[in-house]
């Protein structure tokens, strides 16, 4: 089921239950809409051991994750013993290989095109926690953009699982769709200066070169998480995830999220000619709000 609202990104309620499918038609394209796509009775079940550890607490050092390597299968910034170790990276590399089949049933047209990234365990709770930065504040209503690991224009696509021990919800506000977002800050952004992507990319600021399209993700990401106007009047929904799976391009859909504890997150990447409608894609928008080629497709 799709609920529209108005001018905000919508949102695509499915019943399935299983990870073998099969995949309503409908999800992928309501992906592709800019919807937020959840699967409300769909779980990945922790073994009894990956309980255990994720209801006795992780402790994550320096970052706001543990993250997991799509190549090496290392993991980063888990404040656990080596055991407790090799269990949390089962568990992330057993949900990646999960998503990816929920990500290919729902939309096999993307087949080879899909690139596999990081894999992220959220065991913190978000509510209450102090940000580093304005920038670094998830709770603000935003599109991804990476500030040193440039897209070019393809897409983020990821999957989300609530996996909390004791039921708590995630919470989630989303906002608008993309391209009202985008009308309202491109006119104010500057293109960058010539130049600036080799210097970056010299200084070792980013791993790969920053395309214009990267340069107006960066401002649209940063311009509405410091427009105090838009984070606390702009239209909006608010979501709570209970023990499910959902999933949503989130460099299309303003998000933010406000409560919750032990998610996992599971990136991919998309170039836009693998789209089922290349012509939704954040890169086709703003190409045509700014008149401008911003990247090879």
């Amino acid at each position: 089921m799709i609920s529209p609202m108005s001018d905000l990104a919508p949102l695509a309620t499915f019943a399935e239950a299983g990870w073998d499918g099969p995949w309503p038609l409908e999800a992928g394209e309501a992906l592709e809409q800019g919807a937020v796509v959840h699967f409300e009775n769909l779980r990945f079940e922790l073994l009894p051991a990956e309980q255990a550890l994720v209801a006795r607490g992780l402790g994550v050092r320096g970052a706001k994750n543990i993250s997991r390597d799509p190549d090496s299968g290392r993991l980063t910034a888990a404040e656990a013993r080596e055991a407790e170790t090799e269990i949390l990276a089962g568990m992330m590399a057993r949900f990646s290989t999960l998503a990816r089949g929920l990500v290919l049933g729902i939309a096999p047209a993307y087949g080879r095109g899909l690139e596999t990234g990081r894999t992220s365990f959220r065991p913190v709770e978000i509510e209450g926690r102090q940000p580093s930065s304005w920038r670094a504040d998830d709770t603000r209503l935003h599109t991804d953009a990476f500030p040193a690991t440039p897209t070019g224009g393809r897409r983020i696509l990821r999957v989300f699982a609530n996996v909390d021990p004791d039921g708590r919800r995630r919470v989630w506000r989303t906002g608008q769709t993309f391209e009202a977002v985008a009308r309202t800050y491109v006119p104010r952004i500057r293109p960058p200066l010539p130049g600036s992507a080799a210097l970056l990319r010299a200084l070792r600021m980013t791993r790969g070169w920053r395309t214009p399209y990267d340069h107006y993700m960066l401002q649209l990401h940063d311009m509405a998480k410091a427009d105090a106007q838009f984070q606390a009047s702009s239209p909006r929904r608010e979501i709570a995830f209970g023990r499910s799976v959902w999933t949503v391009f989130t460099d299309q859909v303003p998000h933010a999220a406000l409560a919750g504890r032990n998610a996992l997150e599971q990136t991919f990447y998309l170039p836009v000619p693998a789209q089922i409608h290349p012509e939704l894609a954040p890169l086709s928008v703003l190409q045509r709000l700014t008149g401008r080629r911003l990247a090879t497709a």
